[in-house]
């Protein structure tokens, strides 16, 4: 996104988090292409034949946008992490109602150092990933944020840096941590959580 629409939408996010609905409609084409890139990015690692599309998932997070209360959004980085956890969640309690929760079943796993990379490889366990980031967020919380918001939300190291306000050779240093962290947590080493 280039700087001058970059600024707009910062612009339209602050005048929306200020109550303003004619500025959602203006930023909703600015940030569509975007949102369904990232939804795209997700949905390339499920399972062939998935019955959630990449557009439903746009259009689900577009609806809790809607419903969530004004908030002060900060800028485009802070828009796309929120719209990251949210992806995150929905597709979370999409794979849980479709049964993927037991382990062994339908689920096909794949090692985290070939998914975390945030490559196209299809098949990644959501639900396991999402409970092993919330052990690791119990631990280090803003560890958990960067692998939500690099593997999630699809930001880049500066863009998940600005987020939250730290360097990014710490967001480089957390990532590889966190990686770790959570490849040793899905292949069920003891002392990696419950």
């Amino acid at each position: 996104m280039t700087a001058p629409a970059t600024l707009e939408v910062t612009q339209l996010l602050r005048a929306w988090g200020e109550g303003d609905q004619e500025a959602l409609e203006k930023l909703t084409p600015l940030v569509y292409n975007e949102l369904h890139r990232l939804a795209h990015q997700y949905m390339t690692r499920e399972k062939p034949g998935h019955t959630l599309q990449s557009s439903a998932l746009v259009n689900e997070l577009y609806l809790r946008l809607v419903d969530i209360p004004p908030m002060a959004w900060q800028n485009r980085a802070h828009f796309f992490a929120v719209s990251a956890q949210m992806m995150r969640r929905i597709l979370t309690d999409f794979a849980r109602s479709q049964h993927y929760l037991k382990r062994g079943g339908e689920v096909q796993h794949v090692p985290l150092d070939q998914a975390l990379v945030v490559s196209r490889e299809p098949d990644v366990d959501v639900v396991a990933l999402d409970e092993a980031l919330d052990r690791l967020a119990v631990l280090d919380p803003r560890k958990s944020q960067v692998v939500e918001l690099r593997f999630f939300g699809g930001l880049d190291v500066e863009e998940t840096a600005e987020v939250l306000e730290v360097s990014a050779e710490t967001v480089k240093r957390d990532w590889r941590f966190a990686k770790a962290w959570l490849l040793r947590a899905l292949s069920g080493e003891k002392g990696y959580g419950p």
